[in-house]
C-alpha cells in the first residue's frame, strides 16, 4: 500500500495558478497554505481572455466562472500599424473575466474548503534534509514537505533565489487599465504599435480591458503613459478610435516593468515553479491564464502521486513535471516568441498579414499553435 498521506503543502502566491492549484490539492484531502502578500480583490496587470481549453477543468474543481457573467469571446481581429484587420474564428473559444473577479472567486472558494490564508511576504525559502524552511516577514519560519511556486511574473525571491532569468534585464512593460465604451462583445483585439502591441476585449459587467507590452526604449521617449499612448499607440487608428470613445474607470493606468520572456527554472531548489513564474508566454498569444491554470493541475497531480508515496522520490515528480510541462508548454511558447517577433517588425506583419488575407484558414492554424486543448 502507498504511503499515508503527508498533510502540509505550501504554496507561494496566491493568483490565478496557485489559487487553482491549491483547490485542487484541497479537493484530493491535503492541508494546504497559502501565502500571499496582497488582500483581496485586487487587480493585475493582465490580459484577461481565457481560452475555454481550461473550463472543464475549473468545472471539476467546482470553481465555474461562468458564474462570473464572464463576456463570452467567439472571434479574434489583428490590425497592423495602418489599421490594416485580419481576422477569424477562435477554433476553441474562451471568455474575459477579469482577475479582480476571478482571482477572489477562487480565493473564496479555497477558504471555504479549509484551505489557510496567510498575508505575508516570503523573504526566503531554504531546503535541507528534504523539508523546506520558508522565511516570511512577518510570521517567521514555516516548516513543509513540499513547496510550490505561484508568486507571479517578477519576484524578489526570483532574486533571492538566485534564478537566471531575474540577473539579466527586460526591454518589456505592459500597462493595463479598464475602460467603459462600446466594442463588439464577443471579439478579443490584437492591434500592432510601433515598438509594441495592444490587446483590448470585454470582461464582466460590460467593461473594456486594454492591456499593451511596450519596449522601454520606445516608452522613455515619452514623459508618461499619457503622452505614450497619444504619440505611438494613436499612431493606430483602430486604437486611436478605442481610446477617443472611451472612458477609463481607472484613476490611474496600472503597469509593471522588467517583464521576461526567456525560458526560467521550472525547478529551483526543488520549488515546483507554476503559472507565469514558471513562464510567461507573449500576452499576444492571449492565452497566459489558461496556460497558468493548465499547469496548476500538472503540478497538483503530481503533487499528489508524491505525498501519497506513488512516486518513488522528489526526484522523479521534479522529472515528471518538467516533462509536461515541456510536452504541454514548450511549443507554444516558442510560437509566441516567433508571433512577437513577426508582430514588432512591420517589414514582416504585412507580408504575412497578406498571406493570411489570400488563405484565410491559416489563421486558426496559428492560433491553435498558442492553445491547447481542452482539459479534463
Amino acid at each position: 500500500m502507498p504511503a499515508k498521506p503527508q498533510s502540509s503543502i505550501i504554496i507561494i502566491g496566491g493568483g490565478l495558478a496557485g489559487l487553482a492549484c491549491a483547490l485542487h490539492l484541497l479537493k484530493e484531502g491535503f492541508e494546504v497554505t497559502v501565502i500571499e502578500k496582497h488582500s483581496y480583490p485586487h487587480h493585475k496587470v493582465c490580459g484577461e481572455y481565457i481560452s475555454n481549453e481550461v473550463l472543464p477543468y475549473l468545472q471539476w474543481l467546482d470553481a465555474d466562472p461562468i458564474t462570473l457573467n464572464p463576456a463570452p469571446i467567439t472571434r479574434l481581429s489583428v490590425s497592423s500599424l495602418n489599421g490594416k484587420v485580419i481576422g477569424s474564428a477562435l477554433p476553441l473559444g474562451g471568455f474575459g473575466l477579469s482577475r479582480f473577479a476571478l482571482d477572489n472567486f477562487l480565493y473564496e472558494k479555497a477558504v471555504q474548503r479549509g484551505c489557510k490564508l496567510v498575508k505575508d511576504q516570503v523573504t526566503d525559502v531554504v531546503f535541507r534534509h528534504n523539508e523546506f524552511e520558508i522565511s516570511t516577514a512577518s510570521n517567521g519560519t514555516l516548516k513543509t514537505s513540499l513547496v510550490i511556486g505561484a508568486f507571479g511574473k517578477r519576484s524578489a525571491l526570483d532574486q533571492k533565489l538566485s534564478r537566471s532569468f531575474i540577473q539579466r534585464k527586460s526591454p518589456w512593460l505592459a500597462v493595463k487599465a479598464h475602460y467603459s465604451g462600446i466594442i463588439p462583445s464577443d471579439l478579443v483585439q490584437l492591434h500592432n504599435f510601433t515598438g509594441g502591441y495592444c490587446g483590448v476585449s470585454l470582461v464582466e459587467g460590460n467593461r473594456i480591458n486594454v492591456c499593451y507590452l511596450a519596449a522601454y526604449q520606445s516608452f522613455k521617449q515619452h514623459k508618461n503613459i499619457s503622452d505614450f499612448q497619444q504619440k505611438v499607440l494613436y499612431a493606430n487608428p483602430r486604437l486611436k478610435k478605442i481610446f477617443e470613445e472611451s472612458t477609463m474607470l481607472f484613476e490611474q493606468p496600472m503597469s509593471i516593468s522588467q517583464l521576461s520572456f526567456e525560458k526560467k527554472e521550472l525547478i529551483c531548489e526543488h520549488i515546483l515553479m507554476i503559472g507565469d513564474t514558471a513562464g510567461l508566454i507573449h500576452p499576444l498569444c492571449g492565452n497566459g491564464m489558461a496556460m497558468a491554470i493548465h499547469s496548476a493541475k500538472i503540478c497538483a497531480e503530481l503533487s499528489v502521486a508524491y505525498m501519497k508515496g506513488y512516486l518513488s522520490c522528489r526526484h522523479d515528480m521534479e522529472q515528471q513535471y518538467i516533462s509536461r510541462w515541456n510536452h504541454n508548454f514548450k511549443n507554444r511558447m516558442l510560437m509566441g516568441r516567433i508571433l512577437s517577433g513577426i508582430m514588432q517588425k512591420d517589414s514582416l506583419f504585412k507580408p504575412m498579414q497578406g498571406v493570411l488575407n489570400t488563405f484565410p484558414t491559416l489563421l486558426p492554424s496559428i492560433v491553435k499553435r498558442t492553445h491547447g486543448k481542452p482539459i479534463y
